[in-house]
């Protein structure tokens, strides 16, 4: 049995309230399990089940785990333990999905430890989902859809991602191992990957483009592609703990905000484009010097 895992992540996104669903299936030599984990502003949660409580469906793209379904449109949650008592329903519509693969050329390279997918920068959401009593509504919000497979999350890595207006933005900057390619000397490189999502245009950022990481420090992370500088500050601590896949098993902590205070600015030519600061902003600071 290979070590693999392979995770979906649902954000959507109100003026007032913040919900993220994050299902995954993992799988070791020892066993395979899958999980359904829950980030609000405040909190947190994990639940995970044996194997036998999920179902897939690739031909209709569902995914069902101990009575909760999953797919591209809809959500219908239904978990109670003794932390997490949730129930309700999600539907997505209006998808925004990019031109093309996030990963470019990369997407056809071997080995890679973690393959990053966007299924869609914005889409409209709607339901009612209650948590321990607490109601979350989203009439005409806005969501966000990305997904992870592989074996392990990279050692170090920044993932940020915010609605701002009519824009969409997701960064992504990771330690990426290569020591699989015997005529590299570097044990690992810096890669990254993003895209802004504005007024209908698409603005992508990625290694493969020639794009470099100019500055990570202290929550800030400086970015440059062409003519074009972006720039992320986070500007308050990640708080709850999230689990992250490592060699397939879920046992490695990180942490992660849905909703907290960050900055964004990009340039092209020393001309600014935009610049923002907002209490909204999803992010894990995975990074040591």
């Amino acid at each position: 049995m290979n070590n693999y895992f392979c995770g979906w992540y649902f954000k959507c996104q109100s003026k007032t309230q913040t919900l993220a669903i994050i299902p995954a299936f993992h799988q070791s030599n020892h066993r395979q399990t899958c999980s359904i984990q829950v980030i609000t502003k405040d909190h947190s949660f994990h639940v995970p089940f044996p194997a036998f409580h999920l179902y897939k469906n690739k031909k209709e793209q569902i995914l069902k785990m101990n009575g909760t379904i999953f797919s591209k449109e809809e959500i219908v949650i239904n978990i109670h333990t003794d932390k997490l008592k949730m129930s309700g329903s999600l539907t997505f519509h209006d998808f925004h999905p990019l031109k093309y693969d996030i990963m470019g050329p990369f997407r056809y390279v071997p080995f890679m430890e973690c393959r990053h997918s966007v299924f869609s920068m914005r889409h409209t959401v709607n339901g009612v989902v209650t948590i321990n009593g607490e109601r979350y509504q989203f009439e005409n919000a806005v969501g966000y859809m990305e997904g992870d497979r592989g074996i392990s999350f990279p050692r170090n890595y920044i993932w940020t991602q915010c609605f701002y207006k009519n824009l969409s933005i997701m960064l992504s900057v990771a330690e990426i191992p290569v020591s699989f390619l015997p005529f590299c000397q570097k044990k690992t490189f810096t890669g990254l990957i993003g895209v802004i999502a504005w007024n209908e245009k698409e603005y992508r950022f990625a290694t493969y483009l020639g794009a470099k990481v100019r500055k990570i420090e202290d929550g800030l992370v400086i970015i440059e592609q062409g003519n074009y500088r972006l720039s992320v500050q986070l500007l308050e601590p990640v708080l709850h703990p999230l689990y992250a896949p490592q060699n397939g098993e879920m046992f490695r902590v990180i942490k992660e905000n849905t909703s907290c205070r960050a900055k964004y600015h990009l340039e092209n030519k020393e001309k600014t484009l935009f610049s923002f600061e907002t209490d909204n902003a999803s992010f894990e600071y995975e990074y040591e010097k």
